[in-house]
């Protein structure tokens, strides 16, 4: 693993006892040592020499950023804007003081996809006016992460700032507890409002309790404007990290930035990941083989479209940029030599050497295992749902977010960012740009020009939602979520 090394002061010349006697014989030095007007010299020389070396790194580090590659986008002045309608507070009242409904909301997979379904668990516990019992988290079967609510979020604060909107509980009160609650595995994808109604109401009410599963992408994404702010109010105010989670993930971030702006990678090149999206890591013959064979072994896996080649996946978009590819994209888009960059993401198949084309363009290259103290993961080890919660915590932070492939993480980031001002964020318009990459005659001038052109729309600019079908607002937060001056008045 590569580690942060210590930014050290070139040091000042120093003499031997033996050079000094030389150097005193040849007249250097007068006898009993420097002269008053030496001593001024040397002091003098010492301080223009310290002053050469400060104002190089001064300048080395104004030029970096000063570099066009940090410079943010537009935020066209949107803020947060979730004022919520006089009709949603009057329902408030009535909602949270219910004791007869209870809605208890079983997720999975890993940390940022559990985050999407707690998300929904809210909405529809408001939707039913029934209180939500915290969500429980599914062991992940993959990692083995046997973290609950609490061990990932403030729970205390979860509850704190829904309370005007549904009530959360810990537990099934003694007047439920002995009660069978109706499962429910079907809800569709997409379901509405008046669906959930139709489907589930009449059951909470004679029942009083409903267990759901699987709520993955469930939820519509079209929804009425104050359950749309109740998204972004779970998303980016009522699931903040735990205590332990945030002090360490905010130290990651603080030695990040103590040398200036950092860019932040979420990198998918995961065994996995290559199994799972229908493609090929690139790396050589032997692992295209490990990749192809798992495929073979477990075909249910496979998510992406099986009728499709690797080839035509890979022109169409849907692979993850590899190592090289990355690289070639920052160079293309200006990142400098000397910029800080911190990882995030699991293993890579191949190793350290599947990194290899980044670290060697971009040296100043990190993960969380690199930038923590001995001992600082150790409370987190095995617990693959908290380290994930690490990584969202530096890479938010971050100057420059960039995924190397869609996914929940990513999505969460890029509404993060646009919710905290429109951070920037490149997405990799990889279905416009790959065929530049395959063209081995392009010269490397005319690359960049392209490459950069076919992102100038694509770092994070405000867009808004309704531009296009079945966006999710805690991906798209404008303009439901926030507002500019233009259009305060009519959202508050």
């Amino acid at each position: 693993m590569l580690k942060l090394g210590l930014n050290l002061e070139p040091l000042s010349p120093c003499l031997t006892t033996q050079q000094q006697n030389q150097q005193h014989q040849m007249g250097l030095i007068p006898n009993g040592g420097f002269t008053k007007n030496d001593k001024l010299m040397a002091v003098v020389s010492s301080e223009e020499r310290d002053s050469r070396l400060s104002e190089t790194k001064m300048v080395e580090e104004n030029d970096e950023r000063k570099s066009e590659f940090w410079k943010q986008p537009n935020g066209m002045g949107y803020r947060p804007c979730l004022g919520f309608s006089q009709e949603y507070r009057k329902a408030s009242e009535r909602i949270v003081n219910d004791r007869r409904k209870y809605l208890i909301v079983v997720v999975n997979g890993g940390m940022n996809q559990q985050r999407n379904q707690i998300v929904d668990a809210v909405v529809i516990a408001r939707i039913l006016g029934a209180a939500l019992v915290v969500p429980v988290l599914q062991v992940n079967v993959i990692w083995g992460d046997e973290s609950e609510f609490s061990d990932i979020f403030d729970l205390d604060h979860f509850k704190r700032v829904l309370a005007d909107d549904v009530r959360v509980v810990s537990s099934l009160p003694s007047t439920h507890i002995m009660t069978r609650p109706v499962e429910e595995k079907r809800t569709p994808l997409h379901a509405s409002p008046n669906w959930i109604r139709s489907r589930y109401l009449k059951r909470i009410n004679r029942d009083g309790v409903l267990l759901l599963r699987g709520l993955d992408s469930r939820l519509s994404t079209d929804l009425p404007s104050d359950l749309q702010k109740l998204r972004c109010k779970v998303a980016f105010h009522a699931l903040r990290f735990a205590p332990p989670i945030l002090v360490l993930g905010n130290k990651l971030a603080e030695r990040m930035r103590s040398k200036g702006p950092y860019l932040a990678l979420h990198l998918r090149m995961e065994k996995d990941v290559w199994v799972r999206t229908g493609c090929l890591p690139g790396l050589s013959p032997e692992f295209d083989e490990i990749v192809n064979y798992e495929r073979k072994r477990r075909p249910e896996l496979l998510t992406a479209r099986s009728n499709m080649t690797y080839h035509d996946r890979k022109l169409a978009g849907l692979c993850p940029l590899n190592a090289l590819e990355v690289t070639r994209l920052l160079k293309a888009l200006g990142a400098p030599r000397n910029a800080r960059i911190y990882w995030a993401g699991g293993q890579p198949l191949g190793g350290n050497e599947a990194l290899l084309p980044l670290t060697r363009e971009f040296p100043n290259f990190y993960n969380k295992e690199d930038l923590a103290l001995p001992g600082e993961l150790e409370p987190f080890a095995n617990r693959a749902s908290v380290k994930a919660a690490i990584d969202y915590i530096v890479s938010e932070n971050s100057d420059v977010f960039m995924p190397s492939h869609g996914g929940n993480m990513g999505h969460a980031i890029q509404g993060h960012r646009a919710y905290a001002g429109h951070k920037k964020y490149i997405t990799p318009n990889k279905r416009q740009m790959l065929p530049h990459f395959l063209n081995s005659s392009l010269p490397e001038a005319e690359f960049k020009r392209i490459i950069k052109f076919l992102h100038h729309e694509s770092l994070g600019q405000p867009e808004h939602r309704t531009s296009k079908t079945g966006r999710d607002v805690t991906k798209y937060p404008v303009p439901e979520c926030m507002c500019n001056d233009s259009h305060a008045h009519s959202r508050s």
